[in-house]
């Protein structure tokens, strides 16, 4: 298949680089010529300020503050409304609906980060071979931070473990998914 044949998902820039210069070689008109030309160096700098084809494979210090700061914004008004105190009370009393909310932070941000395709997230070096580094730091990052910003503002006193516990994995689930919005979004490479 020549690359002029080449699927959409297939499509790359040298594709496009390719049909911009047949196009080049067959317009007669100067100002044609010289519009093709402009539109080629458009790409040649669009392909080269990381915004196209942009591969993330590590996980560096930048993309843990991006995903500290993600978890902060979408945590922060989480904090101050009541019903978070609430949900994770009722999470308290069905302690399997607390492992199904665990469960679900974990989903979203695994979806987020590989699934949903914002950016083509690879996965290296995972932890024992298996388990991949970016949502472990993610869903860890996200986890202290509700932890930490709960305690702090006195949303829980740990008086009651286990339903502060609750009340924590709830601001958690909502900063897990700030975190992978945080850390993918601005990319890294």
């Amino acid at each position: 298949m020549s690359r002029a044949e080449a699927t959409p998902d297939e499509t790359t820039i040298d594709d496009l680089y390719e049909q911009l210069e047949t196009l080049e070689e067959t317009v007669d008109d100067p100002d044609e010529r010289k519009e093709v030309r402009r539109t080629m160096k458009l790409v040649n700098r669009l392909s080269h300020n990381g915004m196209v084809n942009r591969v993330i494979t590590q996980f560096t210090g930048k993309d843990k503050a991006e995903a500290f700061v993600g978890s902060v914004v979408i945590g922060m008004p989480l904090l101050v409304e009541d019903g978070v105190i609430e949900i994770g009370e009722f999470l308290a009393e069905t302690p399997a609906f607390f492992v199904a909310n665990l469960a679900l932070a974990v989903a979203l941000v695994v979806g987020i980060l590989y699934v949903a395709d914002f950016r083509d997230v690879q996965i290296h070096n995972p932890y024992f071979g298996v388990v991949p580094r970016r949502p472990v730091w993610v869903l860890g990052i996200a986890f202290v931070t509700a932890t930490a910003m709960m305690t702090l503002w006195g949303r829980v006193t740990w008086d009651e473990p286990w339903v502060n516990l609750c009340q924590v994995s709830v601001i958690f689930t909502g900063m897990a998914i700030g975190g992978s919005l945080g850390d993918i979004l601005p990319g890294e490479s």
